[in-house]
């Protein structure tokens, strides 16, 4: 902190000691508010200043104080709350001289509750002629002038308060990230889905490999494991009858951070019940085109300099193809495992003599496939060896009946035709433990097997990650910028 800013942090202090002096709490609770600034726009911005001298209103509204003109005998000033801002004017003469002294002494940053009445200035902005002034909360703090400029970008993902009070078009991200959300209500809700909660907590991690997140259960004496999906838990729901259901659910793996990772991250998860994979990519496109319609009002926008086009019906490719057809990979290569291993060495891929095909395979995928996916795309047909909860193929037993979502060159959603054998789940649940896939606890979930063998109807299932679903939808680079507060280092 430099020299300069301590000095108006002890400037402010000394004005909240002072305050309190005068009898005045600089951190007041008791101001009423009947409107926004959005209000007041929307219903009189359009009037000219002859029509706004015939309302006689006087509105009362909060905000933080952004911007100051001082004057004399007079003063303008900008208030945001949490609509947007609005201009004020305050008078010497309108509101007494002790009350425009005190004015003169508020900071930019400083929360007040005026009331007022409407007019327009020369300029014609719509502005607040203000009647009375009250403090409601004394800012200690400067806010950043340059706040666009710093090129620590951490801080402001750090100090998220602060980017949210100087950055409107952040707020704008988030206000957009809650309306998808509600959107994604609204259509399983009219497609009767029935949305539910299920553990956090879980005795057994499952429902996705990944490492987990452990606690200890001080009552119950065990171990415990922050979520990593939901899949097992809704699963069972289904078994009990409950045909359509969907969750939005928070998933915690302990694995890296990246633009597109978080450990604390936010997952839509669906099943419904009579349907294949195949029925849900055409679900999923209805979705994504009913977010889009409602929320920007159109199927093109751009993000990230590129024009993705949501229109269906999407492409779709087998992994195989797509492996030759996109990531120029040989046919030979891709049918014989040793010279897919081989040729992921080549590239730099990190592999073993444990992995099957199929897992070098993805791994080939990944690299050379993926980040060409700009439009949307579905891959289907993935190695049974990487889908340990999917219907295997009819036809083709080494493959699965299950999709990957694909748009701007990155996954958004993994769905599949779910697997309803419970001889088939345990039999690749111990493949599982013995390649040391799920090695966390030692143990699989027998709960799960027992409630398979029960039956549960022929269903698929889909998880979307609403993460990278509103950084696409908000033309966001980073999942840093589209999470309030992501996972961080501690401050130095």
């Amino acid at each position: 902190m430099g020299t300069k800013e301590s000095e108006l942090i002890k400037g402010r202090r000394e004005k909240v000691k002072a305050i309190r002096d005068r009898g005045v709490n600089p951190y007041s609770n008791k101001f009423s508010v009947n409107t926004t600034s959005f209000e007041l726009k929307k219903d009189y911005g359009e009037l000219s200043a002859e029509e706004l001298k015939k309302v006689s209103n006087k509105w009362s509204l909060a905000g933080r104080i952004i911007s100051k003109r001082v004057f004399g005998k007079a003063s303008f000033f900008h208030i945001q709350d949490r609509k947007g801002k609005i201009q004020a004017y305050i008078q010497k003469e309108e509101v007494g001289d002790e009350e425009y002294k005190f004015f003169k002494t508020l900071d930019i940053g400083d929360i007040v509750g005026i009331e007022g009445t409407l007019f327009k200035t020369k300029t014609g902005e719509l502005t607040i002629n203000v009647l009375s002034l009250t403090l409601l909360t004394k800012s200690i703090l400067p806010l950043p002038e340059k706040w666009h400029g710093l090129r620590d970008v951490e801080l402001r993902y750090r100090q998220r308060y602060v980017d949210l009070i100087v950055n409107p078009s952040v707020k704008e991200v988030f206000i957009k990230r809650t309306r998808i959300i509600q959107l994604i209500r609204e259509f399983f809700n009219d497609r009767d889905f029935l949305e539910v909660e299920t553990p956090m907590m879980h005795p057994i991690p499952g429902g996705a490999t990944a490492r987990p997140f452990k606690t200890y259960h001080n009552t119950l004496h065990i171990d415990l494991y922050l979520r990593i999906a939901p899949e097992l838990y809704l699963k069972r729901l289904v078994v009990g009858g409950l045909e359509r259901v969907y969750e939005i659910n928070r998933n915690f793996r302990n694995e890296g951070i990246s633009v597109q990772h978080n450990p604390e991250f936010t997952m839509l998860e669906f099943y419904q019940s009579y349907s294949t994979y195949e029925d849900l990519m055409e679900l999923t496109e209805e979705l994504f085109a009913y977010i889009a319609k409602n929320l920007i009002g159109k199927l093109k926008f751009n993000y990230q300099g590129k024009e993705i086009d949501l229109s269906p019906p999407w492409k779709r490719y087998k992994v195989v193809d797509a492996l030759k057809d996109i990531g120029g990979v040989d046919p030979e290569i891709i049918m014989d495992r040793n010279k897919a291993f081989d040729y992921a060495k080549k590239l730099d891929i990190e592999v073993d003599n444990s992995m099957g095909k199929g897992k070098i395979l993805m791994e080939i995928f990944e690299k050379v496939v993926e980040e060409k996916l700009i439009q949307p795309t579905f891959i289907t047909m993935y190695p049974t060896e990487v889908s340990p909860l999917s219907k295997r193929n009819d036809e083709d037993p080494d493959v699965v009946d299950r999709f990957e979502l694909f748009i701007a060159g990155r996954e958004i959603a993994n769905g599949f035709s779910e697997l309803t054998d419970p001889e088939d789940q345990k039999a690749r649940f111990l493949k599982q433990l013995k390649d040391k896939e799920i090695e966390e606890v030692g143990k699989i979930d027998e709960d799960f097997i027992r409630a398979l063998e029960y039956g549960m109807p022929p269903t698929a299932g889909e998880g979307i990650g609403i993460d990278r679903m509103v950084m696409l939808f908000t033309d966001s680079p980073s999942i840093r910028d589209v999470i309030f507060f992501p996972q961080l280092r501690p401050e130095k």
